[in-house]
């Protein structure tokens, strides 16, 4: 039996090259084999740098590969639908980065096709895996700060103002799934989910929008059954922020500005009982929680792990993502479907 398996990248996104490719060469499971970009005259210092084998002019290409066994699928939020189904239908086990679609039908649909072919779909949720991460779900659940009532969750970052105006950017782009809540506010409305092991009812929201049709500065609001409530703030035109805080009824767990990707060092977050304003630091050693998804993933692929959550996680993260977007559109309080 094999122990590692072959991948294939879409694309030469940021993330892929700053994140994922690194990942997948240190770990010990995986390689990157194939690179499929449209400018390859552009990739040649990234397979140099990371020792790929392969460039190839075309994402099909990668996919057609009979030595690839997964994809990662990192283009444009409008790819994801498609090129996520065709690597399906092509054999290949898929990682999607977040989010997985740009809508819940679409999400729905690359689930029952990745079920239908036997194969394996994951959204890339890269921050669930860091120990800082599994630390604070696991206080939460055993009740370290009593009943949870309220996550408190932002990334923000400013784009600047020469994009803002020129618009030349796959975010601000309304056919390409642009928008502040699609591109960070997906991580708060996930988080919120995953920390709280519910599904939100109702959603409120409003939004700023840029000139081209998609949202700049995102508020929203979720109301879970049992009096869970939290909040979601996304942002192309703000300051730095990347954060959340769990509040319960005897104390409260809140995260510096590296909630959703700390990287490698220590990781902290402050612990503050009921009646405490200055609370107890704790710590969780430094972790590249890239590196721990991919290689869950390859362990996944090879029949050795159990998933850390399903791909039907993602369709209801879509789903709420919908009604929050519908929401701030009309000024509705609406339901998840």
């Amino acid at each position: 039996m094999t122990d590692s398996i072959n991948w294939g990248i879409l694309g030469n996104a940021n993330i892929a090259r700053a994140c994922i490719i690194p990942a997948i060469q240190s770990s010990h499971n995986g390689i990157v084999r194939a690179l499929g970009t449209r400018t390859p005259s552009q990739a040649g210092h990234i397979a140099k740098k990371h020792t790929i084998q392969q460039i190839y002019p075309s994402y099909l290409d990668v996919i057609e590969d009979p030595d690839i066994d997964a994809v990662y699928n990192p283009l444009p939020n409008h790819l994801h639908h498609e090129w996520t189904i065709r690597a399906l239908k092509h054999g290949k086990h898929v990682l999607c980065e977040k989010p997985i679609a740009c809508n819940a039908a679409e999400a729905a649909e690359m689930v029952h096709t990745a079920k239908t072919s036997g194969l394996l779909l994951m959204e890339a949720l890269s921050y669930r895996f860091h120990p800082r991460s599994q630390r604070i779900k696991a206080m939460v659940k055993d009740g370290s700060i009593g009943k949870p009532h309220l996550i408190r969750s932002a990334f923000c970052f400013n784009m600047g103002e020469e994009l803002l105006q020129s618009g030349d950017n796959a975010r601000l782009k309304p056919e390409m799934g642009g928008g502040a809540l699609m591109d960070v506010g997906c991580y708060s409305v996930s988080l919120a989910r995953w920390i709280l092991d519910a599904e939100p009812e109702i959603v409120q929201a409003q939004a700023l929008y840029h000139k081209s049709g998609v949202d700049q500065h995102f508020i929203g609001s979720l109301r879970f059954p049992n009096d869970l409530l939290a909040t979601v703030e996304a942002s192309f035109i703000t300051a730095l922020q990347q954060t959340y805080t769990v509040v319960g009824t005897r104390g409260v767990i809140e995260l510096p500005h590296d909630a959703y990707i700390p990287w490698e060092k220590e990781a902290v977050f402050t612990l503050r009982s009921t009646d405490e304003e200055i609370g107890r630091e704790h710590s969780t050693p430094g972790a590249d929680g890239y590196k721990l998804m991919i290689e869950h993933f390859a362990e996944l692929v090879l029949g050795r792990e159990s998933p850390l959550y399903d791909p039907e996680d993602s369709i209801r993260t879509m789903q709420v993502l919908d009604a929050l977007a519908e929401a701030a559109r009309t000024g509705k309080s609406l339901k998840v479907n």
